[in-house]
């Protein structure tokens, strides 16, 4: 009988080569970087690559050269992540059990939205009653659902009386 892969497994074998070229050795980074960096730095911030030294020298007790951790972080918390890089970089080091990063650059750009809509938000059902009540009225319909729309957004996002 045959027996049945983990996913983890089948996913490792088809986008390890993608991620060893960007200088990773596995997906594990990307996979453990909530943990690492924690869940609300992690929405607005993802490594790319990791870069290792051209001339891959060792230090007194063995060990290789730590690389240098690309992140691409959006503009907002790039200054946040700034200041975290010393225990980001501890985190990750702990995280592998050796020093294989050393610094961190950051490259501002926008990170996957995958995950990240807002919830929506909850109305009491008499306030969208109120809502659609004001615009029943309308003739046109498409009109009539768009200031539906606008008006349930309104009322949802109004502070509670």
């Amino acid at each position: 009988m045959a027996r049945v892969k983990p996913l983890g497994e089948l996913i490792e074998a088809c986008v390890g080569p993608a991620f060893a070229a960007q200088g990773f050795a596995s997906t594990d980074i990307l996979a453990a970087w909530p943990d690492i960096v924690g869940p609300r730095l992690a929405r607005f911030c993802q490594p790319s690559k990791l870069e290792w030294p051209r001339r891959r020298r060792k230090d007194e007790e063995g060990r290789p050269e730590s690389g240098t951790l690309v992140v691409r972080v959006e503009g907002v918390f790039a200054l946040e992540l700034q200041h975290l890089a010393p225990v980001v970089i501890e985190r990750i080091n702990a995280h592998y059990g050796w020093a294989c990063v050393g610094r961190i650059v950051m490259k501002q750009g926008r990170v996957g939205t995958a995950g990240r809509r807002a919830e929506a938000a909850r109305i009491d059902p008499a306030r969208r009653g109120e809502v659609a009540l004001a615009v029943s009225k309308i003739g046109d319909e498409a009109l009539r659902d768009a200031l539906d729309r606008l008006g349930t957004a309104v009322v949802a996002s109004a502070p509670k009386r």
